[in-house]
């Protein structure tokens, strides 16, 4: 057999690349232990800013949750209005403003509260969450909903019970899992 041009080249090519290849494992192969050491760090800085934010939050709407278990609901929500304006849209203040709302008997508003903080930061539903609120929550779906419910039923044109039968909806899947 006889060997022309063509095969030389495809030799040549073919080693090359296998050259290439075996250098690349070479290197490339202590790598995926500084990928674990990097990743580990990351694991830890999580940990750290986790902490971090959890400690500010419960310095910050320390106060509030005082009242609220003093039972001020009114002056709860006034400090925790002001806080609102300081830190607009902050899940932890929308998820104590739902707290501080059903305590109050108002279900609508608690729900609409809840489902922002939930859509926000989702790890307030989760139970291993250091500032989980999943028992309040749960117990608004499972009080709230048949009232509102009920009441869609006996009114299917108001809108305030849709959107309330719609927050409870979505709460209640959230705590059965799902996602959004």
């Amino acid at each position: 057999m006889r060997r022309d041009r063509f095969d030389l080249m495809h030799g040549t090519l073919l080693f090359v690349c296998i050259a290439g290849l075996s250098v690349v494992l070479l290197t490339e192969w202590p790598r995926p232990a500084v990928a674990v050491a990097q990743g580990g760090e990351r694991a830890l800085e999580r940990e750290l800013q986790n902490q971090a934010r959890t400690t500010l939050l419960q310095r910050l709407y320390g106060p509030v949750e005082d009242l609220r278990q003093q039972g001020k609901m009114a002056n709860a929500l006034l400090k925790l209005d002001e806080l609102e304006r300081t830190y607009p849209g902050e899940a932890h203040g929308l998820m104590l403003k739902g707290e501080i709302l059903a305590g109050m008997g108002a279900l609508e508003p608690a729900a609409a509260s809840f489902a922002a903080g939930v859509r926000r930061n989702g790890d307030y539903i989760d139970a291993k969450f250091p500032l989980s609120r999943r028992a309040a929550v749960s117990r608004l779906v499972a009080d709230g909903l048949p009232v509102i419910i009920e009441g869609t039923r006996r009114n299917p044109e108001s809108r305030d019970l849709g959107l309330a039968l719609k927050n409870l909806r979505y709460l209640q899947s959230r705590l059965a899992g799902g996602c959004e």
